[in-house]
């Protein structure tokens, strides 16, 4: 069906062959899945073949897990190899689509074949043709987030019980770790991430042994993966009592919250309901540091991130929404070098706005 669906998007766009690269893309279209995604892997899809590329050490994960039509293997240690097999089965095709911005497809690879086979058959279209499918969940796809949504709730409750004076920010993320894990999640896209005090101010740091202080703020965002499919959340604690500014973020955290969900109607286009958001952030943007993305696709994804990259919602993005799309909406205001307040869902766009699939209060957690 997926196959069917790409085929026909290609064959729209005047496409002969898409070379697939990203390990979450090559899942998405015939199954293959593996921890193992920082070695090279490629599907190439024609309007009558598939063929997957892995390397010999993925050869049995890909008998198990893939529907193709051809499988082919290189050899761990020989990159080089790639080539050739690749370079045959796109030698008769005269577009062949590619993803140039995506981690998947190295320089390398796309450079001998364009060398072989002449730079003007290659199209940067690999990443619009996939985002197309991919934006839109199906019922199934809905239920696996569903099911992720769930573990998530479980893990945050189960860490933020944890959440005390004294205890290491590791153990806190380990307990969240243990009950998604428990719950059944699958091996994270993204593991836990707990930060506290100061380094709660600072995005994309994570838990480091330091010991939870009496007045730190404890920022957690999880993600549990059900069938590959990641709903992640935020949620803040804070030991002892939150001051005003501390409050009135998480006010704001909520107030935004609430009008991008209402604001997300089919229809209307990313980049007008990340303006909107922004507008309600200009009184705070002296003080206060936003990552300028208010929401982030969400669905199948591999190591080292969650993040679908099919759509934002951030300025200069004119895609536009519609039903059963899923955002994260990640909502962390931060104090720079002081603290960070993160309350964040994961939402379902409907006809009527967009819905919350993850499930929490919303208020600040006091220990």
């Amino acid at each position: 069906m997926r196959v069917a669906r790409v085929r026909e998007v290609m064959q729209r766009e005047g496409l002969d062959a898409l070379l697939v690269s990203s390990a979450a893309d090559i899942f998405y279209l015939c199954g293959y899945h593996t921890f193992e995604v920082s070695v090279h892997a490629a599907l190439v899809v024609t309007d009558t073949h598939t063929l997957l590329q892995v390397a010999s050490i993925e050869t049995g994960a890909a008998v198990v897990t893939a529907k193709v039509d051809e499988l082919v293997s290189y050899r761990w240690e020989a990159p080089e190899e790639v080539i050739g097999p690749l370079a045959d089965a796109l030698s008769g095709c005269r577009q062949v689509g590619f993803d140039g911005l995506g981690s998947g497809l190295r320089a390398g690879v796309l450079q001998r074949l364009q060398a072989r086979l002449g730079s003007e058959r290659f199209v940067d279209r690999t990443a619009a043709v996939m985002a197309e499918l991919r934006l839109v969940k199906s019922s199934r796809e809905l239920a696996c987030l569903e099911r992720s949504a769930r573990m998530t709730d479980a893990g945050l409750t189960s860490a933020l019980d944890m959440v005390a004076e004294g205890v290491h920010d590791n153990e806190v993320a380990a307990e969240g770790a243990r009950t998604m894990l428990a719950a059944g999640s699958e091996f994270f896209s993204l593991g836990p991430i707990v930060t506290t005090g100061a380094r709660s101010g600072l995005i994309h740091v994570n838990h480091k042994r330091h010991v939870i202080a009496r007045g730190d703020v404890v920022f957690l965002e999880f993600g549990a993966v059900w069938q590959r499919y990641t709903a992640p959340c935020m949620r803040t604690a804070i030991i002892g009592q939150p001051d005003d500014e501390m409050s009135r973020a998480a006010e704001l955290c909520r107030r935004l919250q609430q009008r991008l969900c209402d604001a997300m109607q089919p229809d209307a286009s990313f980049e007008e309901v990340a303006r909107m958001a922004a507008e309600e952030l200009v009184p705070w943007r002296d003080t206060l540091f936003h990552s300028g993305v208010f929401g982030y696709a969400v669905g199948a994804q591999f190591p080292p991130s969650w993040v679908e990259g099919t759509g934002f919602i951030a300025s200069g993005q004119q895609r536009h929404l519609a039903k059963d799309m899923v955002f994260h909406l990640p909502l962390c205001l931060r104090s720079p070098g002081r603290w960070g307040i993160g309350l964040s869902h994961t939402v379902r766009v409907t006809e009527r706005g967009a819905v919350p699939i993850t499930r929490h209060d919303g208020q600040l957690v006091i220990r």
